[in-house]
């Protein structure tokens, strides 16, 4: 038996008010939990996750280590969008349970956080030099540019269901993305872009299927309200 402090975080007021996206976590939290385990409190900020300085974090924080229990996040990304976050977080001495990567040691956590902040790193770098590329050729970005980027988030999310029967299992039991990457090599599995697996694009492949995820359970939250 376990006990657990749940946080959970919205970036704007609206999604607070409406519930979107604090249902999806509450549903990830409610799944996570085994029988016996204690669900001592839960604290619900409304934050950009950039800042650090953030209240109810804190304050679930304390309440997790005055009672020796596990901080409980339902995504690492409602936690955190910094490594160097996480690990000041984990050096107060409290331990992180995160809903959707119910195996995860602390070394993953600052595995998949690093290759997430990278990740992000690279698109916008892509993303400003793509739009000043752009901009030099005289385009006009607007409604076919926005067609065009839900279009091939459309064509990744399909991708990224269809090779997760392969992926899913070996996730859950902790397998590592290298070895992840290597098995689907060795299934002759290509990627999207007809090449071989790399850890990095394992890990694309799981964000991906994760907000695909909570996007489907938001939209389902919206129609049901």
């Amino acid at each position: 038996m376990d006990r657990f402090v749940a946080y959970l975080r919205v970036s704007t007021s609206k999604q607070g008010r409406s519930g979107l996206g604090l249902a999806a976590q509450r549903s990830k939290i409610a799944t996570f939990l085994c029988d016996g385990d204690q669900l001592l409190a839960e604290y619900v900020e409304t934050q950009s996750g950039k800042l650090d300085d953030r209240k109810e974090l804190w304050n679930a924080i304390r309440h997790a280590k005055r009672h020796s229990a596990k901080l409980l996040i339902a995504k690492l990304d409602r936690f955190s969008r910094k490594v160097s976050f996480i690990s000041r977080v984990m050096d107060e001495g409290v331990s992180l349970a995160v809903a959707d990567m119910p195996n995860a040691s602390d070394f993953q956590l600052h595995i998949f956080a690093a290759l997430a902040q990278e990740e992000r790193r690279l698109i916008s770098e892509r993303t400003r030099a793509a739009l000043a590329e752009a901009k030099k050729r005289g385009v006009k970005l607007g409604k076919n540019g926005k067609v065009l980027a839900r279009k091939n988030k459309d064509q990744a999310a399909r991708f990224a269901l269809s090779v997760w029967p392969h992926i899913s299992p070996l996730i859950e039991r902790g397998i590592s993305l290298s070895a992840i990457a290597r098995h689907l090599n060795g299934l002759e599995i290509d990627t999207a872009q007809g090449g071989r697996f790399h850890a990095q694009t394992v890990k694309n492949i799981v964000l991906t299927v994760q907000n695909d995820a909570d996007d489907t359970s938001e939209r389902t939250s919206a129609k049901n309200a």
